[in-house]
């Protein structure tokens, strides 16, 4: 998931298109692809909470890990362990998750955008930086957090400095490629190249046509487009990304589409050109606005399409498949795919908050963390 961007060059403008038809995004869902029915999916409702809006899930030896970012307005924690009893402990303990205004964010989280167990069996998580919703990062709070999700061992600190996460940046989610790992900039339109040995980090495609969210292509949900103020769309940079299971493809794009794929050999090299980066990107995917994306180790893609309350997976062809939609699954943010097969679904529901509706919430509690078993045979975690 994530959330950020309001013009094509700077996060959250108060400028924005005063028209927008849904009419012209309704027709591209139509079109974009045929899609193939598939028999009756189950959804399973693993755990509920009223405590956090929660948008991310990780799962690792039995444990099942959950976030959601500050600027929600729960309560928390940030980053958070289920209990078998159903409750959300802090994770790795309280003072993690214990930042407040004027406090050092070095090793506290301060709003945290996402999840990831990366290869090696490590816990990621993203923390944007911001307290607040189009804020700027505080000092020293923009970060990676590399933990042992056995023992809650903090293993390393990645700080995003104001070079790297800047006034406006939101950095949004993360994956991983052999010595490297790849981010997005979901509020200043960019990609986010981190050596992981040396802790040293670049950004990339900075503004570019791929990363940047085009203003006819609106985020409809229940038949309205979300709007981050009167008669101003909301608009999402370069959110979702995925690394092909060869690795040699990097695929991303922004919330609302399209998707484009770029080579890893010339993200990894710093010395290739802005100019050369971005006549490398390729078209890769013409998908709607989607609340998040995983993809397993075969190369399929599964998504969450925000207009239908819908789940899809993309094979390797091209052709899209969908595998259910359900009232439930309103704003299912960035799914998980857990080693015994299932998907999980954090529900975010995060066009509902009140930012988006002059102050008054149409949050449906509680908040659901949902599984359902995407495909007939195994289906194996990617990057």
């Amino acid at each position: 998931m994530g959330v950020m961007k309001q013009n094509r060059q700077q996060a959250f403008s108060k400028r924005g298109l005063r028209r927008i038809a849904i009419a012209v995004f309704t027709g591209f869902v139509a079109a974009c692809a045929h899609f193939a029915p598939l028999r009756a999916q189950t959804i399973r409702i693993e755990a509920t909470t009223t405590a956090m809006d929660w948008n991310a899930v990780a799962l690792s030896g039995g444990r099942v890990f959950v976030a959601g970012p500050r600027w929600t307005g729960f309560s928390g924690p940030a980053v958070g362990l289920l209990t078998k009893n159903g409750k959300i402990e802090p994770f790795p303990d309280a003072d993690w998750n214990g930042w407040q205004s004027g406090r050092d964010a070095t090793h506290r989280f301060v709003s945290v955008n996402a999840l990831h167990v990366a290869p090696d069996g490590t816990l990621w998580v993203v923390d944007t930086g911001a307290p607040s919703f189009g804020g700027a990062p505080i000092p020293e709070g923009a970060k990676l957090v590399r933990i042992d999700p056995a023992t809650g061992h903090v293993l390393r600190i990645y700080p995003l400095g104001p070079e790297i996460a800047k006034a406006g940046s939101y950095i949004d989610d993360i994956r991983f490629n052999g010595t490297h790992a790849y981010l997005t900039d979901a509020g200043k339109a960019a990609l986010i190249v981190l050596d992981i040995k040396t802790g040293q980090a670049r950004r990339i495609l900075d503004n570019d046509a791929s990363t940047r969210a085009r203003t006819d292509r609106p985020i409809v949900m229940d038949g309205h487009v979300v709007e981050n103020g009167p008669h101003q769309p909301l608009l999402v940079n370069v959110d979702p990304l995925e690394v092909s299971p060869d690795g040699k493809w990097l695929y991303f794009g922004p919330l609302e589409g399209p998707w484009s794929r770029i080579p890893t050999a010339l993200l990894d090299d710093p010395d290739v050109s802005s100019t050369d980066l971005s006549a490398a990107v390729q078209p890769w995917a013409d998908l709607p606005p989607i609340g998040g994306s995983a993809m397993d180790t075969a190369g399929n893609l599964y998504f969450t399409n925000l207009k239908d309350n819908g789940v899809y997976r993309r094979d390797v062809s091209g052709k899209i498949t969908k595998l259910l939609s359900d009232s439930r699954l309103h704003w299912a943010d960035a799914p998980c795919l857990a080693p015994d097969g299932r998907m999980w679904l954090p529900v975010a529901q995060l066009d509902r908050l009140s930012m988006f509706h002059q102050g008054q919430s149409r949050i449906i509690q509680p908040f659901l963390l949902v599984s359902i078993h995407p495909h007939a045979g195994q289906v194996k975690p990617g990057r």
